[in-house]
């Protein structure tokens, strides 16, 4: 009887957990929509680090890019590139002239966007999958999309028509102009910088000030500019029901990013992108190692091409490096007259894999995110030179931490570049901090990749996990800054006044009036 008893209590037992478990255990084989909305290489490095991710944990992705790598097991792509400007190799004057200040960023940033969006819809194959008939080799069964965000939302038509969750990937610092519209929450001015501020934090009055000007110019402009598109040229994707992400996998880190609050479903994978070492080409390899006091690698990334460097700016780098002990490996597009003896010259360097080699001492930058967590994973100083959108609040969180110093590109001179530069070699304390930042960047309980399969799997499991979402959402814009509550406050503080106000006055003419009573 006893046994019979035990048997069957461990066979409730046994059902139990079955049942338990089915609810965590991870999602098989999703089907998962991805598209990149962005011509830039930098952009695609971090959508791509997602969806490798799920690929190796044997989800099945088909992605819509413009920058194709091939297809693979659990992986498929379609080309875009036809359909799509790619912002590679930029001149950099011309770049810093739109991009580099928000007044002519934010003129030209719908335009890009509804480019941008344009190029998704005309591909044949993805307007066929959208809109039924032959979708070519693809079904129209997924189970979720994954999509980069844009200001101007084209993400929601493809999300009511599939009638799917999405996910929103975002390769940048949090857009603060579309913060409030992606997550239903606004990040304080005073304490959160905006994405093209100069600082990292916003410490004195002035920019406190200038931050919560930027961020009121730059949501208002947004806005205005969306609205007038919506009015003389309206596009299919601009008139759907606005559908909010999921999650948002944010390319952030506590190292690259001041602290600040966010909403449960923002999710940091700072350091998605970086892959395992690889080998250095061989002559790359060997002039590293022959490097006695060690080696300087200079980039200014895909986008901008260091060919375009202003002549006498190209002249005092040339003259700098030609007087520092260590070799320079220098990124550039074409023959260099008078090149130094100790630099080599190369249209493409193996980044990742450079600055994780030893011998390498300084990283010269512009800033870009995914340079700058490759400097961070692999222990590099920086040597600044921000140009435009987010690089110079990441620079300056590089150089809160003590690893990298800030110049300014236009303005640098032969005296202190070299300063720079020795001062950041020479002194210890600069490695030591690049190293203490390495150790708390790896530190982490999961790794990038995992939260990704983690976090996309949840929202597969919980049917879009709507619960994740912030109540903000369901604001008016007059509500979530209580300034319908402000307004009754107003009015009641106000009829108080006003009542207190005849009350006293009708008291005092009583009183005037007794008062010349007794007189007369």
């Amino acid at each position: 009887m006893m046994v019979s008893r035990l048997y069957t209590s461990a066979v409730l037992t046994l059902v139990l957990l079955i049942v338990g478990c089915r609810w965590v255990l991870p999602v098989e084989n999703a089907r998962i929509l991805a598209v990149q909305t962005i011509g830039a290489k930098s952009h695609w490095n971090f959508m791509r680090g997602v969806l490798r991710s799920l690929a190796d944990a044997g989800h099945n992705v088909t992605v819509f890019t413009p920058f194709p790598d091939g297809d693979r097991e659990n992986y498929t792509e379609v080309d875009t590139s036809k359909e799509f400007p790619v912002k590679t190799n930029l001149n950099l004057k011309r770049v810093m002239e739109i991009y580099g200040r928000p007044v002519t960023y934010f003129y030209v940033l719908t335009d890009l966007d509804s480019m941008y969006c344009d190029a998704v819809y005309k591909n044949r194959q993805f307007d066929q999958l959208v809109h039924g008939g032959d979708g070519g080799d693809f079904e129209r069964k997924f189970d979720l999309i994954i999509m980069e965000s844009r200001n101007l939302d084209c993400t929601s038509y493809l999300a009511n028509a599939l009638n799917l969750p999405i996910i929103f990937t975002m390769p940048s610092p949090m857009m603060t102009a579309a913060e409030r519209s992606f997550t239903g929450h606004m990040s304080n001015p005073a304490t959160v910088s905006h994405y093209l501020a100069l600082q990292a934090v916003p410490k004195t009055f002035v920019q406190r000030f200038a931050n919560a000007a930027l961020l009121a110019y730059s949501t208002l402009r947004t806005t205005y500019d969306g609205w007038i598109m919506n009015m003389t040229n309206p596009r299919r994707y601009q008139l759907s029901p606005k559908v909010n992400p999921s999650i948002i996998f944010l390319n952030t880190n506590h190292l690259t990013e001041a602290s600040r609050p966010v909403v449960p479903n923002v999710i940091e994978i700072g350091g998605i992108h970086l892959k395992p070492k690889n080998k250095i080409p061989d002559d790359i390899f060997e002039f590293i190692e022959g490097a006695p006091n060690g080696v300087i690698y200079f980039t200014f990334g895909s986008s901008i091409k260091l060919t375009s460097l202003p002549v006498h700016i190209e002249k005092i780098f040339k003259q700098v490096f030609s007087n520092v002990s260590q070799r320079v490996l220098w990124k550039y597009e074409s023959e260099m007259k008078d090149k130094p003896e100790n630099v080599m010259i190369k249209k493409w360097f193996p980044q990742r894999d450079i600055l994780l080699h030893p011998k390498v001492k300084l990283f010269i930058s512009h800033g870009g995110l995914s340079g700058v967590y490759e400097a961070i994973d692999g222990g590099v100083p920086v040597l600044g030179f921000p140009l435009f959108y987010d690089q110079s609040r990441n620079i300056d969180n590089l150089v809160n931490s003590r690893m990298a110093i800030a110049l300014d590109l236009m303005s640098v001179t032969e005296k202190t570049l070299l300063n720079a530069i020795s001062k950041i070699i020479n002194s210890q304390n600069y490695s030591i901090n690049a190293k203490i930042a390495s150790e708390r960047f790896k530190d982490r309980p999961i790794t990038p990749q995992q939260s990704v399969v983690y976090w996309t799997e949840y929202v597969i499991r919980h049917k879009g996990a709507p619960h994740l979402k912030y109540q903000g959402l369901n604001l008016t814009w007059y509500q979530y800054f209580l300034l319908d509550v402000i307004s009754v406050i107003l009015i009641f503080i106000f009829l108080v006044l006003f009542i207190t106000y005849k009350v006293l006055k009708r008291v005092f003419k009583c009183a005037l009036k007794n008062k010349q009573s007794q007189k007369n």
